[in-house]
């Protein structure tokens, strides 16, 4: 799945549009390398946002094949620090 679709489905960010802003401005790591929104996301990576004061560190758990509801979204990842 690309990240900016997984941003969007795991509901980290809200919406796929500013999913790919963010990736545009080299704010998202896969693996500690910068990521565009395109890049393919596999179980097991880590994702790293950087926003104005803090950083979000997650792992994904699982890649959805498809949307996800809203009480399911949480159990795509697991927050490493924050």
């Amino acid at each position: 799945m690309r990240l900016d679709k997984f941003l969007k489905v795991s509901r980290i960010i809200k919406r796929r549009s500013v999913a790919n802003e963010v990736c545009d401005m080299a704010r998202v790591f896969v693996n500690s390398n910068p990521a565009k929104p395109a890049k393919q996301l596999k179980e097991g990576d880590v994702i790293m946002i950087e926003y104005k004061t803090r950083t979000l560190k997650a792992r994904i758990l699982k890649i959805p094949t498809g949307n996800v509801s809203i009480n399911d979204a949480p159990t795509l990842y697991e927050i490493i620090e924050e």
